[in-house]
């Protein structure tokens, strides 16, 4: 183990040029990847997020940086106030953070929102595109997992052949600048308005993940997608994007259920079971799956 890699999170903080004075630091919940913490300081509250690049699961976060930084300017995300060696600061925004129940009951608020940040943030971001297509994401995952010796091994061939089907599913639509990561907590309100945070994933994609992630991750019904859908794209969606979002919807939940397999590999966050969340994930996707063959029947070939 490294120096570095010895001294505690909250001493990594702490040592910070950036503070005005003394700092009282409180860790924060959430977090499966990264150690969140409210710091105070004489000028006020701030966010510091500690992460590092895990290419296993696509994320850089130079990458990660340069999006917060363009959200902000898109007028979507907090204030970057600092960021140096693996640490980024943030302004604290005084808001309430979204479970499932309040992203099903601002439908009409979210899908604005989303519209616009895919909309907007291709002006703003910066350096080399990345692309975030959940159909290459779970297909390295399953490389990743069979390299890693994985206990879904065995079941990686079905979850293959389950990502075609869903891939042949999705009905072409504008590539866009993506969140990838519309799970409710990254939603905030702040009683005026809606922010986003976390940027881990961001990227180019077509809407349909980020729309299929808002509902599959918040629980909504069908009538619910549908006014998701029908809001974000101005008319009721047909049967094409119906389809799409529903594949979609299971996809999401297939990479969800993966991220958490390799994190099985790779991670040990404090406080976090991933296998828990594994399984959580993999009930979630045959819920999803039933749903959709019930409704559409055999894939498409």
């Amino acid at each position: 183990m490294t120096d570095a890699a010895k001294i505690s999170a909250q001493d990594r903080i702490r040592a910070l040029p950036f503070w005005n004075g003394a700092i009282e630091i409180t860790p924060l919940d959430g977090g499966l990847s990264n150690e969140n913490f409210l710091v105070t300081d004489a000028s006020g509250r701030h966010v510091a997020r500690l992460g590092r690049d895990f290419l296993f699961h696509h994320v850089l976060r130079e990458r990660e940086l340069m999006t917060a930084r363009a959200a902000h300017e898109a007028g979507f995300g907090p204030r970057v106030e600092h960021a140096q060696d693996g640490i980024v600061v943030c302004a604290f925004i005084e808001a309430r953070t979204y479970g499932a129940e309040d992203v099903r009951q601002n439908i009409a608020r979210i899908a604005p929102l989303v519209r616009a940040f895919h909309e907007q943030m291709p002006r703003h971001v910066t350096g080399p595109g990345f692309m975030f297509w959940v159909f290459h994401v779970i297909r390295d995952y399953a490389r990743t997992l069979e390299t890693g010796k994985s206990r879904f091994t065995g079941d990686l061939p079905a979850y293959l052949d389950l990502a075609d089907d869903l891939e042949r599913a999705q009905a072409p639509l504008p590539i866009v600048f993506g969140h990838n990561d519309l799970l409710p907590a990254n939603f905030m309100d702040d009683g005026k308005r809606l922010w986003l945070i976390d940027f881990e994933y961001a990227g180019f994609n077509t809407a349909m993940f980020d729309l299929a992630g808002a509902a599959s991750n918040a629980g909504m019904s069908e009538q619910e997608s549908a006014e998701l859908l029908a809001i974000y794209f101005g008319h009721a969606p047909d049967a094409a994007l119906l389809r799409s979002h529903a594949a979609m919807q299971c996809a999401s939940l297939l990479r969800e259920a993966m991220w958490s397999m390799v994190s099985e590999l790779h991670l040990d966050a404090p406080g976090v079971d991933y296998s828990a969340y594994t399984a959580e994930n993999l009930a979630r996707l045959e819920a999803a799956l039933d749903t959709y063959r019930t409704r559409y029947g055999k894939p498409q070939s």
